[in-house]
């Protein structure tokens, strides 16, 4: 039996819990519904340097997707509570280098960053003030859990899993999958000598591959989460054929990562999942909350063949566990 067929058979026991922590009302999802809540630096755009999301299950397990820069510390009101950290892999705008004390300061495209998270890291310091987990693979776990220690948390609390291996926290199974990108912990998250040598070099330490993510949550829903990654062959054999993911959460900001028709290949031909979110853009996708025509992402919108959702900070998108989404779909 595929892993599809055995929590869509849990659906019916979770679908009548209601959402005890983070429960935002109004929202007209349905109590089966995963709901995304992108945590962007502008409220109501989609912005530069967005990348983190919450992803909140519908037995009330919360999980922060690669704070980055744009989430205003463990005190940012948008967050509610945080059970998992996820972090793809160790660039300063995923980790966070630093963040915003506030939402709306800069424009879209430049947005203010005037908080230094050095050598913490703002992902750091959400996990320890809310007593999160920090689920990775590679070798990163024992720098988090340095991290967590140096920062008076919990260094357990850094948790290992690696490609082909599984985790459930909270109901929701979580995996780690190959992606193609680089992964150096610049100096200034280090202290001591080895920082030192390393800046003069102009290099940064190794913590092994960078990483995608699977989660399958309790009604059933497989969500890959890209990380920033080229085309690689498992999202076709891993990502698709193994897990069958139905949303994808995909980076097109091209240069650095995947372009928009790099991008909308890996939808369209290797994945095919019914719903897809743009990610990691690189560019001031909206104005007043709509899609900037000549955009890439807008031109990843017009090549995907199937629905592509926009996430507007702080506007919550559900999905079924088909990948059917049922609110913030436009």
């Amino acid at each position: 039996m595929s892993k599809k067929m055995k929590f869509g058979a849990f659906r019916g026991l979770v679908s009548g819990i209601f959402l005890s922590l983070g429960l935002v009302s109004g929202t007209g999802a349905a109590e089966g519904d995963v709901k995304v809540t992108p945590l962007g630096s502008h409220d109501g755009e989609f912005c530069a340097l967005d990348r983190a999301m919450v992803f909140e299950d519908p037995n009330g397990t919360r999980i922060l997707y690669d704070a980055g820069r744009t989430v205003a510390g463990p005190d940012d009101p948008r967050l509610g509570e945080i059970d998992v950290v996820l972090v793809s892999h160790m660039h300063g705008d995923h980790l966070g280098d630093r963040r915003i004390k506030e939402t709306n300061a800069g424009n879209c495209g430049g947005p203010a960053f005037p908080v230094v998270t050095l050598p913490q890291s703002n992902t750091v310091d959400i996990a320890v003030k809310k007593n999160a987990k920090i689920i990775t693979g590679s070798e990163m776990p024992a720098f988090f859990a340095a991290k967590l220690k140096d920062s008076g948390g919990d260094p357990a609390n850094s948790m290992l899993v690696r490609f082909g291996g599984e985790l459930k926290v909270g109901g929701v199974a979580i995996t780690t999958v190959p992606a193609v990108h680089s992964n150096g912990v610049a100096p200034s998250f280090l202290t001591g000598p080895l920082a030192e040598y390393l800046q003069a070099a102009g290099v940064g330490a190794s913590v092994g591959p960078p990483t995608g993510y699977i989660l399958t949550f309790s009604n059933g829903l497989v969500v890959y989460l890209s990380g920033d990654t080229g085309i690689t062959a498992e999202q076709k054999l891993v990502v698709n054929d193994h897990y069958g993911a139905e949303l994808v959460v995909m980076n097109i900001g091209d240069n650095y990562t995947t372009g928009p028709k790099e991008a909308a290949y890996v939808i369209n031909d290797l994945i095919n999942p019914k719903s897809v979110i743009a990610s990691h853009a690189n560019e001031p996708a909206t104005s007043g909350g709509k899609l900037k025509r000549g955009s890439k992402t807008a031109l990843f919108g017009d090549l995907v063949n199937v629905p592509m959702h926009v996430p507007l900070s702080g506007r919550i998108i559900a999905f079924n566990g088909d990948g059917g989404c049922t609110v913030g779909c436009d």
